[in-house]
């Protein structure tokens, strides 16, 4: 008797022997799909297809009027993007002339008297 058990025995033990990280063998499979469906969502939360289209022009304004404010333009297979900050833009460049703003809303341009 004691020959069967130990037949038994033996046979069960192959046959549930198995690899630990069998269960997890297919994670990075499941991770790539998980990954690549987040950013097909990404794409159509923005309404982002038409910056996929090479043929397409088109401008997107985020947050508009408020700080972080950023311009998108696209054109043709060109997109620049544009930070608004509240710097005033300054460096190289040459006085031109005043501008006046009148009481009725109109503006006037006086040109400085340049002798160069």
């Amino acid at each position: 008797m004691s020959r069967r058990k130990s037949r038994r025995k033996g046979i069960l033990d192959i046959d549930q022997e198995s690899n630990p990280l069998s269960g997890v063998a297919n994670l990075f499979d499941v991770a790539m799909v998980f990954a690549i469906a987040l950013l097909i969502a990404l794409v159509m939360s923005y309404h982002m297809p038409d910056l996929l289209d090479p043929n397409s022009s088109m401008t997107v304004v985020q947050n508009p009027g408020e700080a972080g404010m950023k311009i998108i333009i696209k054109d043709g297979q060109t997109i620049e993007v544009m930070n608004m900050t509240k710097n005033i833009a300054g460096g190289a460049g040459e006085e031109l002339g005043t501008a006046y703003k009148l009481p009725d809303g109109k503006v006037i341009y006086v040109p400085t008297n340049s002798t160069e």
